[in-house]
């Protein structure tokens, strides 16, 4: 007990010290200052009086000084309260305590009794709910929610000061104590939030007034950085509920979409488990529902949101927006539901850099649509919203009282596992389970990694598959676990110089807005000739290519290493593309699928436009084609890719490990390679004739439908959506005018020059073509010593012939001035002989064969 006859300051020590020991927590610390010094005196001094908490418990300190802040910022609702409470009190004629009643020592005999009477407890709540502390032993009581229950509580326990503001607030003077000239305004209290310096820490009481929680509805941005939603729910002043409904027949679009492949959804599953661990931390935790799949796809979702709205009593939604059309439809549907039954809904965007549907080709016009040089130009030219600055994570949530019933994550069914028929699991996921982090702080040491090292070979070496020059960010960008804005943020901060690496943000913004121009991207071909294209339907082939058994090691390690990690860098998912589509002649829709089904980071519209143009039917075609040998000298000149994803390969030498078919049978059999046994034999043995197959059929089915070729510029041309028809007549911003009916547009578009030369003559083979597109590839190390020799030679050799010029130059001027005749010309030059021995002649590690 506190030391009797002790001054008030004494006292409020003596209950600081009963909070370290753990016998007292710290709101009814707080709530014991305020009723021993009063309303004033513990404003100006209760800072000072925790100041020394500050060095030796900061995590109390902290604590403490979010409570007094809480309570000494009251809002113009928090007063109206406190108002109608003391009337209450009034008119009741109960007379208030004084401080000298409150500080009497307590005895022993009650002291747990009288302890609970000075508790911040007094929320109010539903009748019957109970707030339960998420992290300590303490627990809070249900507060009376009527005026006769508050009249019954005031009558029942004199001694507890319950004024029915969210907070216990003792009353030591009068009710004029309280200076309204120092009541912060509600914009710096809203800066504060967002500064995370006035939030709820773990374990504070429930939002004041029982304020109906905000439902902050989670899809794909599972961070607390950065999170434009999540800061909008701390500054509505109540509580939070995060909540993921997790809804698989909304995801997917009409057609074969394939939005959340097995990889996809195992990546999901691991990080709700991370983020579920965050929110945690913060004092919350995310409700997890299961949308009736009985419901059509556009309401299942809905249908979720209304029961957790009727079950919590919610009034207001936020969440960050998504940009496939199909779940736009969805979200516009759930909007105008929600506002008629007078639900606020609040969208915010921050899965791309700039809202694909708010970017327009005004003032730029069509030319060159497709490439990622004509986005850019619109976007400089309408820039819309500014990016901003990226926003802090909260240090805590506030928790509602009542928290709603979900359900268990693994009833999801996100990572469910296949059975083999004697009931053992099959676990695929193992190897992905080893090579990522799946949490948001993964991402952050990943980013941190790349802007330190990678970076900085990532603008000529980022095609090497057998060195880390990526950053491997798209899986965390894809979830939502990486805003796209930090990663700028951090890249311009790290003075990041390479604008390959800043110009992918904007091919990926490029992606979700020609998803919104043609919906269906994923499933149908832009180019109307090119759905006549004869493709091959040899299933053998295919299930050859992705399971990485085709015969080419590096066709078969890049699609090894999908298979056990679910992803490939880049330049590797080109190769395996043209190797698919330009080869194998088969559909580019059946990579699209293995793709969406296989990787961590499958994103549908920037896997259906690089599908797109890979397969010669997107907006901008590739103008290359990736040989599947010839590419291994630029991205594994040393077999160092292929020996560890092909280690049957791994005893083979560096110039013949990526055409084990030419090595003699001596070498492979010492190498223990057997085709057909240890390796698979080649699908496809003849490419040359593949490719030039390739190639007449692009110019029999442009032949077939001339109507969409352009007979002046030899381009394929496009229907335009309506709203490029609209921006093109200037309707776009009349009213939100849109074409929708009359002729069809047709609009040249980019087109690769091969396939131009091809239609003049079209039984040409693709080696005389000559614009074949085919990338043959070159030895980085190798070739840049060789070019660094050559030029240093060709530099020394220019610097001599410089310097003679100039001698006989001089000398000519001055036998002329002189009057003398001219020097005889020289008969002939001398020349270096093969065999000299000087440094000037030898050609270092045989960089002259390498050249051939």
């Amino acid at each position: 007990m506190p030391p009797s006859g002790a001054d008030a300051q004494a006292t409020v020590k003596w209950w600081l010290g009963e909070v370290l020991e753990g016998r007292e927590d710290p709101e009814g610390f707080f709530a014991m200052c305020v009723s021993i010094l009063g309303h004033r005196e513990t404003r100006s001094q209760f800072l000072s009086l925790i100041e020394p908490l500050s060095t030796g418990d900061r995590l109390l300190h902290a604590s403490l000084t979010s409570i007094y802040q809480e309570y000494f910022t009251k809002t113009e609702d928090d007063e109206l309260e406190l108002a109608l409470a003391l009337s209450l009190l009034d008119m009741k004629g109960q007379p208030l305590q004084s401080p000298s009643q409150e500080t009497q020592p307590l005895q022993s005999g009650d002291a747990q009794n009288q302890r609970g009477s000075v508790q911040m407890n007094s929320i109010l709540k539903p009748e019957g709910s109970n707030c339960t502390n998420q992290t300590g032993s303490w627990k809070r009581e249900s507060a009376p929610q009527t005026a006769r229950e508050m009249e019954f509580q005031i009558s029942t326990y004199p001694n507890k000061q319950t004024l029915g503001t969210g907070r216990t607030v003792c009353v030591s003077e009068q009710e004029g104590d309280v200076d309204q000239s120092q009541k912060p305004k509600r914009s710096k209290n809203r800066r504060q939030r967002r500064k995370c310096t006035g939030q709820h820490l773990v374990g504070l009481p429930c939002s004041p007034s029982a304020t109906p929680p905000v439902l902050l509805w989670f899809r794909r941005d599972l961070r607390l950085c950065d999170n434009p939603a999540l800061v909008a729910s701390l500054e509505v002043g109540a509580p939070v509920i995060p909540v993921f409904i997790w809804s698989p027949e909304e995801e997917e679009g009409t057609g074969v979409t394939v939005a959340m492949g097995g990889a996809c959804k195992y990546w999901l599953h691991q990080a709700l488990l991370c983020f579920c661990s965050s929110l945690e931390h913060i004092g919350s935790h995310l409700v997890f529902l299961k949308a009736n799949g009985e419901m059509t796809s556009a309401e299942s979702s809905l249908k979720a949101l209304k029961e957790l709205i009727k079950d919590t009593g919610a009034r207001t939604v936020l969440a960050n927006a998504l940009y496939e059309p199909w779940l736009k439809e969805r979200d516009d549907l759930v909007v105008s539901t929600l506002q008629k039954q007078g639900v606020e809904f609040r969208m915010f965007h921050s899965f791309c850099l700039r809202d694909p549907y708010s970017v327009t080709t005004e003032g730029v016009g069509l030319r060159g649509i497709g490439s990622v040089s004509h986005f850019m130009s619109c976007c400089r030219q309408n820039p819309g919203t500014a990016v901003g600055v990226p926003l802090d994570p909260p240090v805590s949530l506030p928790t509602p009282a009542h928290w709603p019933k979900g359900v268990c994550l693994d009833e999801l069914g996100l990572a469910r596992m296949p059975r083999r028929k004697d009931g053992t699991m099959v676990d695929w996921a193992v190897n992905i389970r080893k090579t990522w982090d799946f949490s948001e702080g993964g991402a952050q040491a990943r980013l941190e990694a790349f802007l330190h090292d990678g970076v900085y070979r990532y603008e000529k070496e980022s095609g090497r598959a057998d060195a880390p020059n990526t950053s491997c960010l798209s899986p965390y960008l894809h979830f939502g676990q990486l805003s796209p804005r930090w990663l700028m943020w951090d890249a311009k901060g790290a003075r990041c110089r390479p604008l390959k690496f800043q110009r992918k943000l904007a091919w990926r913004d490029l992606a979700y807005w020609q998803l919104t121009l043609f919906p269906d991207l994923p499933w149908e071909s832009i180019r109307p000739p090119y759905k006549a294209l004869r493709w091959s339907s040899d299933r053998g082939h295919l299930k050859a290519w992705q399971r990485g058994r085709t015969g080419y090691p590096l066709v078969d390690a890049a699609m090894r290493q999908l298979w056990q990690t679910g992803w490939m860098n880049n330049y590797m998912r080109h190769v395996v593309a043209s190797f698919l589509i330009a080869y194998l002649h088969l559909p580019w829709q059946e990579g699209y699928r293995w793709f969406q089904d296989t990787l961590v980071d499958a994103d549908v519209a920037i896997d259906a436009m690089m599908w797109q143009n890979g397969g010669m039917c997107g907006l901008d075609h590739w103008n290359f084609v990736m040989h599947p040998v010839d590419a291994a000298m630029t991205c594994d000149p040393y077999g160092t890719y292929v020996r560890k994803w092909c280690p049957e390969l791994a005893d083979l030498p560096d110039e013949l490990i990526h055409k084990p078919w030419k090595c003699p049978a001596s070498m492979l059999q010492r190498a223990g390679v057997l085709f057909g046994q240890s390796y698979p034999e080649r699908i496809i043995t003849d490419l040359e004739e593949r490719r030039n197959q390739s190639l007449q059929d692009v110019a029999l089915v442009r032949r077939e439908f001339e109507q969409y070729v352009d007979k002046r510029s030899g381009c394929d041309l496009v229907p335009l959506p309506p709203r490029l028809v609209s921006e093109a007549l200037g309707l776009s911003h009349k009213d939100g005018a849109v074409v929708t009916q009359g002729k069809q547009f047709l609009l040249p578009v980019i087109t690769r020059m091969e396939f131009k030369h091809q239609q003049e003559d079209p039984d040409a083979d693709a080696t005389s073509n000559p614009y074949n597109a085919v990338l043959k590839g070159y030895v980085s190390r190798k070739r840049d010593e060789t070019i660094a020799f050559l030029n240093e030679r060709d530099f020394t050799a220019s610097v001599m012939h410089e310097a003679i010029q100039r001698k006989e130059r001089l000398n000519s001027d001055y036998r002329r001035m002189e009057g003398l005749p001219p020097s005889p010309s020289p008969r002939g030059r001398a020349r270096r002989t093969p065999t000299a021995k000087d440094r000037f002649s030898i050609v270092p590690g045989g960089a002259v064969t390498s050249l051939k």
